[in-house]
């Protein structure tokens, strides 16, 4: 017993190869990347491995190899709701590719975040950052080093997967027009957040198309409390209507509306971004969709093409490696694949004809 179980810990790679008359890396990619391979072949070389008593050490393989079989995700709050269903598509996406997904929060933080990557790097083989608040530089840096896709952030030769609001956003602005509502007010993001600069310029452009006025009030990071302190602010601005940067934001203003006895959609029209929270509102918040689960398993998706294309994931630190390709779901291995996903509007029942006279 003792010899035979000396043996079966000596089994190796080789050995595997050689029983089961194929090559060594198909012996790996059985292990690994069983998608590359047919049902029929994986299925014999794990039968041969388990036959010898070899189990594949994913320890071992990472020292030789550097593959760790390891992604990692970093979004600037898991709190927030639109980022759960978002990392839960990915990591199903990831799992079906035989990698394992590291989360990381960066708490809205450029400096968390890239202390989180400088963490992670040496465990992960790629990165998935969502709506990150680095600088470009260091997202190209990164870029430079291993396969990175973004959501929501916009850097040509870079994967990424953008939602794109705007044209939710311009038919939230219609619709409030139609209801009569000729002066609105903007609950906006942050700063450093492409989604937020998206929806300014969308509202910018159809509002003044519309013969619009829109007021920007800035709430900082997006929270409940955020959207419940601006209250105040719209109701100085004379709005009779507010789109809110998300869902989140929207139910603070839907409280801090009830506390002044503001009734809404009666007195006041709301419109939220994410649909993530209408079956927690009251009344069921009027929204644009995001279609974070989509963007999390297309993220996943573009990640594993550039696993198994290395030097398509790699660009120049200082710039693009090339054009984007057109829009659409193709991620057929380029570098700067990009893929977008439409948004429109969720009607519900926080829009409602203007009230005439000023809400106060």
């Amino acid at each position: 017993m003792a010899s035979r179980l000396g043996r079966v810990a000596g089994v190796t790679i080789g050995d595997v190869a050689a029983a089961a008359r194929v090559s060594r890396s198909t012996v790996s990619r059985a292990f690994t990347r069983p998608q590359l391979l047919s049902p029929a072949t994986v299925e014999h070389v794990l039968t041969t491995a388990a036959r010898l008593g070899y189990v594949g050490n994913q320890a071992a393989r990472a020292l030789s190899t550097g593959r760790f079989g390891n992604i990692a995700v970093v979004v600037p709050d898991i709190a927030n709701p639109f980022f759960p269903p978002l990392v839960r598509s990915l990591q199903l996406a990831a799992e079906s590719a035989d990698l394992a997904v590291f989360l990381g929060d960066s708490d809205e933080s450029a400096e968390r975040e890239a202390k989180l990557i400088a963490r992670l790097a040496p465990q992960v083989e790629g990165f998935v950052l969502a709506s990150p608040r680095l600088s470009e530089q260091l997202i190209r840096e990164l870029a430079a080093t291993r396969p990175v896709v973004l959501v929501n952030r916009d850097l040509d030769g870079i994967a990424r997967v953008l939602i794109d609001s705007s044209g939710g956003m311009t038919e939230a602005v219609l619709l409030l027009k139609k209801l009569g509502h000729q002066r609105l007010a903007y609950l906006a993001g942050p700063r450093d957040s492409w989604s937020d600069g998206q929806r300014r310029t969308t509202l910018a452009r159809v509002s003044e198309q519309a013969g619009l006025t829109v007021e920007v009030i800035e709430t900082g990071r997006p929270s409940y409390a955020a959207g419940r302190d601006s209250v105040a602010a719209i109701v100085r601005s004379g709005a009779t209507a507010a789109i809110a940067f998300d869902d989140v934001v929207s139910q603070g203003v839907l409280a801090g509306l009830e506390v002044r006895g503001i009734s809404v959609p009666a007195d006041f029209s709301l419109v939220g971004c994410d649909d993530t929270l209408a079956a927690l509102t009251s009344p069921a918040l009027t929204t644009v969709s995001a279609g974070a689960a989509s963007a999390g398993a297309a993220a996943a998706k573009l990640l594993i093409s550039l696993l198994e294309t290395p030097d398509s994931g790699r660009t120049a630190a200082g710039g693009s490696a090339g054009p984007a390709p057109g829009h659409g779901g193709d991620v057929g291995g380029a570098g700067g694949a990009c893929v977008r996903i439409g948004t429109h509007l969720v009607v519900r029942g926080t829009t409602a004809v203007a009230r005439a006279g000023v809400v106060t």
